[in-house]
């Protein structure tokens, strides 16, 4: 713990102390490619505890996109047709891969939802999505594809590259970085890996979306049976495999350190993104409301726009949340990159309510060292 972050751990230790949060958490902060605070708690967790994190590999994905146009591969403005043909079945031969990444496609799902193989095989995702028909005009509006998102990117990738999301993770970031995050667990830090606990308690009835609705599509409600997302976390081949949407393992600290390299020098190695890449990829690219989330302005080049949902933070924060109320980022202006991880299930998904009380007590320490430093 740095100098000047005491009130972070105080922070971190009443949200432990709070009956939803345990059995476990973790708490990991760099600031300007320094690593200033590393927390954790709970029964049997670890500071290495690795957690099934979900949609947090979102972030991953959307980071290898980013890399592969910074470094001229794949142009956001073209369109998807131009590596994967068969994407433009259905009326879907307009859509730019800028589309695409910002949820605008319009390809949520499909009729009768996937099966749990599939979910967990990108390439399965992409081969059914491929021929599905837009749920709304592709660029008319956009809306959250939970599933699939990290299929549909991972499909341009491999046209283009010849290599998966995963691959390219392991090789341009995660091995570099020496990041405690996967995409694809090998078999032999299984014994790391703590389970997902369910929830405490059930999302309440009317939150709960009708199957065939936009939302019910998008979280794979209308298969039979529903997903259940804690067995799905909780399975090894879903691990092994290290969906792009929904695979993600790995702790506060792996994910912290991913946006820290983002945005800055860490430990001798140089930023993974330019300046004018981060600009691009934060800024948001449709206003208004998700069609599947409901939430505002959601969505930057891929990845969630945090400033939008925490005002603390600059309005080009860039990061991704996991369904267990992971929330993980970089704040570019205050060169900040936070990542809290957790096991307890939260049946609304997205951050936890908690993380609005660390990233400010974050924040507030944050921006009180670098006035105390400024000369």
């Amino acid at each position: 713990m740095a100098v000047g972050f005491e009130a972070v751990r105080e922070e971190f230790a009443s949200v432990l102390a709070e009956e939803p949060v345990e059995p476990g958490a973790q708490l990991a902060v760099y600031v300007g490619g320094r690593q200033v605070v590393d927390l954790w708690g709970g029964q049997d967790v670890a500071g290495d505890s690795l957690f099934a994190l979900y949609s947090s590999a979102k972030g991953a994905a959307h980071l290898v996109l980013a890399l592969l146009v910074q470094d001229g591969v794949l142009d956001l403005d073209r369109p998807v047709l131009d590596w994967w043909p068969e994407f433009a079945a259905e009326g879907k031969g307009r859509v730019t891969l800028r589309q695409l990444a910002s949820h605008q496609a319009g390809v949520v799902g499909v009729e009768g939802g996937f099966t749990a193989v599939e979910l967990a095989d990108d390439r399965l995702l992409a081969e059914r999505l491929a021929g599905q028909k837009p749920y709304w005009e592709p660029g008319a509006a956009y809306g959250y594809h939970a599933w699939v998102i990290g299929a549909l990117i991972g499909e341009v990738v491999r046209r283009a590259t010849g290599r998966t999301v995963q691959e390219l993770f392991e090789e341009r970031v995660r091995a570099p970085y020496g990041l405690d995050f996967h995409l694809g667990l090998p078999e032999a830090l299984e014994s790391r890996c703590l389970p997902v606990q369910p929830a405490t308690q059930p999302a309440p009835e009317q939150a709960v979306p009708a199957p065939d609705s936009l939302t019910g599509v998008a979280f794979n409600l209308n298969a039979t049976p529903p997903t259940d997302l804690v067995a799905f976390g909780n399975t090894r081949a879903v691990r092994a495999q290290g969906p792009a949407s929904s695979g993600g393992v790995g702790n506060a600290r792996g994910l912290a350190r991913m946006y820290a390299a983002a945005i800055s020098e860490v430990d001798g190695l140089p930023r993974l993104l330019a300046p004018t890449v981060v600009a691009e990829f934060a800024a948001v690219q449709m206003r208004g409301t998700d069609l599947v989330t409901g939430e505002l302005d959601h969505f930057a080049v891929g990845f969630e726009a945090q400033g939008v949902r925490y005002p603390v933070l600059g309005p080009d924060a860039f990061g991704h949340s996991g369904a267990v109320g992971a929330q993980s980022f970089a704040d570019p202006g205050s060169g900040v990159a936070y990542s809290y991880t957790r096991r307890r299930f939260q049946p609304q998904g997205g951050g936890a309510a908690e993380n609005t009380r660390l990233i400010d007590a974050v924040m507030r320490a944050a921006r009180r060292n670098q006035s105390a430093t400024r000369p």
